[in-house]
């Protein structure tokens, strides 16, 4: 299948950028953001983000991988323990196909009570399957319910999405 793509390396660079001043402006009051990136490509925008954020703000980041099986998302595992009360959350993915995946990926943070969780994909489809709409989103584009989108990395940088 031949690989259409929606984002190259400098339009996903802009993308984040931009996503990395609105978290900034949405979270100006805050002295630090719990950054939960779901594993593999979740996490690396995640890691580039907090390393944006940091960059133009006073705001520190603390990263946290979430570990789930995408398809059969029953166990939701964090790669450490933190206690979440009072704390601010950013739940990051790197595509939102059906909303499955960050639905289920918000299991292990509602056991605590945090002041806030929001999430952000860098890639969002406009149809949804699960009741999950994100609070930031770096391109919206509408596909059939055949397409999926992948973002595509190089080891731990992102160069690209596309469509097949």
């Amino acid at each position: 299948m031949e690989k259409k793509y929606i984002l190259n390396k400098e339009s996903t660079e802009r993308k984040l950028q931009r996503l990395a001043f609105e978290i900034v402006e949405r979270n100006y009051d805050e002295q630090q953001l719990f950054f939960a990136g779901i594993r593999q490509s979740g996490l690396t925008v995640a890691t580039r983000l907090a390393e944006m954020v940091m960059a133009i703000s006073n705001i520190h980041v603390e990263l946290v991988e979430v570990t789930l099986d995408k398809k059969y998302p029953v166990e939701v595992l964090l790669n450490r323990e933190i206690g979440f009360n009072n704390q601010s959350v950013l739940l990051i993915d790197d595509v939102a196909n059906s909303g499955k995946t960050l639905l289920y990926a918000l299991k292990p943070f509602l056991q605590y009570q945090p002041r806030k969780i929001q999430t952000l994909v860098l890639v969002e489809r406009t149809h949804k399957t699960f009741p999950v709409m994100a609070d930031y989103v770096g391109l919206s584009i509408a596909t059939t319910l055949e397409e999926h989108i992948y973002v595509e990395l190089n080891g731990d940088e992102i160069t690209g999405a596309y469509l097949i």
